[in-house]
């Protein structure tokens, strides 16, 4: 991701992060716990969920887990909370961001959690508190600056993503932002880039509610939610 001029990237090489501080039997509270290199977001969620996985906090298959790649049209999104920010909002406009929900069901009651390790409002969110702090959705539907956000099962996401972070360098092949030191993310068929699948997307991707709730189980690409309906969207998910 990228405040303006820096952007992100994030597999068969195995994949190494740094291992993990937390035990299965402490599940982390704190953003530390987790990998986390600034301005690789897609490879920060990655390892996020595959960690929520290990310690038992998500499902053992994922599948109560969602990443949610967060751009438009102009890659021009506004978003708050941001512990890159240098404004006293704390307001950053990235190229695209990357964030995981993950959804969680109590007697028919959304207990939704986002877990997002750039922002500064408690780890994880409710879903709630975290749209009205972080995204504050627009008053201005056609403005250039509305959110898209494409949504991915975490089953899905960990077996499809690839990036070789060739996004992250300049024309020159000079680092924009240091890599990870651990070795780039390949998805299981040998892809090693496909990061502008993800983050490319327009409101002619937005379909309808019903058959985007069904096809986010199925499909890698497809489920591409605008504001006015992300709530809606997530609500319907079963949990």
């Amino acid at each position: 991701m990228a405040n303006d001029l820096p952007a992100a990237g994030a597999g068969p090489s195995p994949v190494t992060p740094p291992p993990p501080s937390a035990s299965p039997s402490a599940p982390p509270v704190d953003a530390s716990s987790f990998t986390h290199t600034p301005f690789y977001c897609e490879e920060n969620v990655y390892f996020l969920c595959k960690e929520l996985i290990r310690i038992g906090v998500a499902d053992p298959a994922g599948t109560d887990l969602y990443i949610v790649f967060i751009s438009n049209e102009e890659m021009k999104v506004p978003l708050w909370h941001q512990k890159a920010s240098h404004s006293d909002d704390v307001f950053v406009l990235w190229d695209y961001h990357v964030i995981c929900i993950e959804v969680k069901r109590n007697k028919g009651e959304v207990l939704d959690l986002v877990w997002d390790l750039d922002s500064n409002l408690p780890f994880p969110s409710p879903f709630l508190q975290y749209v009205s702090g972080a995204i504050r959705p627009l008053s201005f539907g056609d403005s250039i600056y509305r959110r898209l956000f494409r949504v991915i099962q975490a089953p899905m996401f960990l077996r499809s993503f690839a990036s070789d972070r060739s996004r992250m360098k300049d024309l020159k092949g000079n680092w924009i932002q240091l890599p990870p030191e651990y070795e780039p993310i390949v998805a299981e068929d040998g892809t090693t880039n496909n990061l502008n699948e993800y983050i490319t997307m327009s409101m002619d991707d937005v379909a309808d509610l019903e058959s985007m709730v069904n096809d986010v189980h199925f499909n890698k690409h497809v489920v591409v939610v605008n504001e006015m309906i992300l709530l809606d969207f997530f609500s319907r998910l079963p949990g």
